[in-house]
């Protein structure tokens, strides 16, 4: 197995906590799963803040950015029941990896943690 993409992001809370204030930018950058589930959540801002990093540094392992029709809401983070964090991996992250890194089987890793004042995300994408 080997390592085909490296991401990581921090975020400062409070810069996400204005921002989520304004529900265009919630709509533009979550998905509808993501907000209802912020909703059992006692920090909304360091939730949404991880979210958000998860997202950078998943475009930034994939080497793209979000450009070529990756957009915030194609990435979805969901959690196990233990709290695991993970990639929700649909239709359009396949294909980009497999156009952008040349793979068609992969494991996407994330790490995500948060402190008072900011939140991170690593991302690895290994080939199978």
């Amino acid at each position: 197995m080997k390592i085909i993409g490296i991401g990581v992001d921090i975020v400062k809370n409070n810069r996400i906590s204005s921002s989520i204030k304004n529900k265009k930018f919630l709509n533009r950058i979550f998905d509808k799963s993501e907000i209802l589930n912020s909703k059992k959540e006692k920090k909304k801002i360091n939730y949404f803040s991880k979210r958000f990093a998860a997202k950078e540094a998943l475009a930034k392992a994939l080497g793209t950015g979000f450009r070529n029709g990756l957009n915030f809401k194609d990435i979805q983070i969901t959690n196990n029941k233990l709290g695991k964090p993970s990639y929700l991996i649909n239709s359009k992250i396949k294909e980009l990896i497999k156009r952008e890194k040349k793979v068609k089987n992969f494991n996407l890793f994330l790490s995500i943690s948060d402190e008072k004042e900011y939140s991170i995300a690593f991302t690895i994408i290994q080939k199978n």
